[in-house]
């Protein structure tokens, strides 16, 4: 096994999917001999060329646009938005065309895109930067959303959106591009699409994450078992639409209690509907309320600032204190 960043391992699956299939393309603003604001697609335009990788003009709802009609001709375009805090001018073209064209044609065309960007807090970015909206294409029905958690993952997810016969969202939590490094095989492999796993066993209670959010909540857990000798056990969400709800249940009913953790806004985040699931489905498993550790009701705050509103370990440690104790 090789070992990578995550960074790496998405520019080893691009380079991967377009050598296994020639119908997939890369786009974006930037993506060719620029190698992309972050430099996932670097090599790429050297490997390919400019007939597979192209640059496009700065504009996103023309960039998923026409990834649209080639995807429905046959392509499999795999887009980079520069930053999820843009992609909202291409949200039109992923609401009222690519999330419907399966239902619009009555299962005659599919639109088998994805659409990468990255997204949420942490590298001290600009406005529009560093945002954590992913629950508006996880309430949009039609769109799949991922969004991998490691270098592993990464990896073998973007394998499975590419090859997936809808379009799917990779966020990438760019705060996880360069931060730590994991062992990947060096054979391709993919994970399936609406699977969630759990990353640490535990016994007495259930902290839920993805994305960047998961870091926090792991060494929440660590120390958890070091200072109160409880054992937490931690699932990945991994994909957020669909989102699987059944290990999550099946923990919970284990455990009794649970704190969901995200970065994302807290109204009507992702939250808020696993609340609402274990609720229906395992209410009298529950000897707690749950919890919510997440980002706040605000625009993400500039610099120095950005520290308090992201969910750090020590805030789901807390939350995991406060649950134990009721």
């Amino acid at each position: 096994m090789a070992l990578m960043n995550m960074a790496k391992s998405i520019n080893l699956a691009l380079f991967e999917a377009m050598e296994r299939d020639k119908n997939v393309i890369v786009m974006g603003e930037d993506v060719g001999p620029d190698e992309g604001v972050f430099r996932i697609t670097e090599g790429l335009y050297h490997k390919f060329g400019e007939k597979r990788v192209l640059d496009t003009p700065l504009a996103e709802s023309g960039i998923v646009g026409t990834a649209i009609g080639l995807a429905m001709y046959g392509m499999k375009p795999v887009c980079e938005i520069q930053f999820s805090g843009f992609d909202y001018y291409a949200f039109h073209q992923l609401e009222c065309h690519a999330s419907r064209f399966r239902n619009r044609t009555r299962g005659r065309h599919t639109v088998p895109l994805v659409m990468r960007a990255p997204y949420g807090g942490g590298i001290r970015a600009l406005e529009h930067h560093s945002e954590s909206r992913e629950a508006i294409y996880a309430h949009t029905p039609g769109l799949k959303v991922v969004i991998p958690s490691g270098p592993r993952n990464a990896r073998a997810l973007l394998h499975s959106a590419i090859q997936d016969p809808d379009p799917v969202i990779y966020y990438e939590p760019k705060a996880l591009y360069r931060l730590f490094k994991e062992e990947v095989p060096e054979t391709m492999e993919t994970l399936p699409i609406g699977q969630s796993q759990i990353v640490r066993a535990g016994k007495d209670i259930t902290i839920i994450s993805y994305g960047a959010s998961l870091r926090a909540a792991l060494e929440a857990a660590e120390m958890l078992e070091e200072e109160d000798g409880v054992k937490a056990e931690v699932v990945d969400l991994l994909t957020i639409a669909p989102l699987d709800a059944t290990v999550v249940i099946e923990s919970v009913k284990k455990t009794g209690r649970a704190v969901i953790v995200h970065e994302g806004p807290r109204t009507c985040g992702l939250g808020a509907e696993v609340v609402a699931r274990v609720n229906e489905a395992a209410l009298l498993y529950l000897e707690a309320p749950i919890r919510r550790v997440t980002g706040f009701d605000t625009p993400i705050p500039y610099f120095s600032k950005e520290r308090f509103y992201l969910p750090d370990p020590e805030r789901v440690l807390s939350a995991c204190r406060e649950t134990l104790e009721f």
